[in-house]
């Protein structure tokens, strides 16, 4: 299987980690959902699951219900049959992050290869954060260079399937790029914690599609540089 592009250079990502660091201040979803939100998810996450497996009825957090409902695309009926990169194609939470996945040529493709992986997916909202903690020049310069880019995604994308449970038990990931995300809270509200110190909360967790279990998230998250 081909591996996902590792990052070149270090010197964006020190830019990128002093940047973030100095941004504080947690995410809340948008006010506008929509009217045909789904009715309220979970507010608890479900015990774990050794194989991390998760199905629409376990998914909890406060964004979830601004997912589309019934059979619409990107709904959790939608997303569960199918590999990662399709299924947050249509995630209305997600739109960044998938344009992102597109700019890093094959990394759809690696990505709905994978078997059994865990993905912390920024939110739209993180990623405006990102954007305004680095400025717009940086931010374009990001996204124009696959090899970093992809390297920066593949720091989201854990090597093994977790349910929120699961993730808690574990107190700590190791990322496909290197490095690890330690994990605090509760299965009902866990925390995420990068290598640079930067602390996510989960918007939207145990999202399932056919090969991972997604967790929507609040930032983005930085290796230690």
């Amino acid at each position: 299987m081909r591996k996902i592009p590792r990052l070149a250079t270090v010197g964006i990502m020190a830019a990128l980690t002093v940047a973030l660091g100095a941004c504080s201040g947690p995410e809340t979803p948008s006010a506008g959902a929509p009217a045909s939100a789904p009715a309220a998810a979970p507010m608890s996450a479900p015990a774990s699951a050794d194989d991390g497996v998760t199905t629409a009825n376990d998914v909890f957090g406060p964004a979830c219900n601004m997912l589309p409902r019934g059979d619409a695309p990107g709904s959790l009926n939608k997303m569960g049959p199918q590999p990662v990169a399709n299924a947050a194609s249509a995630n209305p939470l997600l739109t960044t992050l998938v344009s992102a996945v597109r700019a890093v040529p094959g990394l759809a493709d690696t990505l709905n290869a994978q078997q059994g992986v865990t993905v912390y997916a920024p939110s739209n909202a993180a990623f405006d954060e990102l954007k305004a903690a680095i400025g717009d020049q940086a931010f374009t310069a990001l996204l124009n260079n696959p090899q970093r880019l992809g390297a920066l995604l593949s720091y989201h994308v854990v090597p093994k399937r977790y349910d929120a449970a699961g993730l808690v038990e574990a107190g700590r990931t190791t990322e496909l790029a290197g490095g690890d995300v330690t994990i605090g809270g509760t299965a009902e509200a866990p925390t995420l914690t990068s290598g640079n110190g930067t602390q996510a909360r989960v918007l939207c967790g145990n999202v399932p599609t056919s090969n991972a279990t997604v967790f929507v998230i609040d930032k983005v998250l930085m290796p230690a540089s």
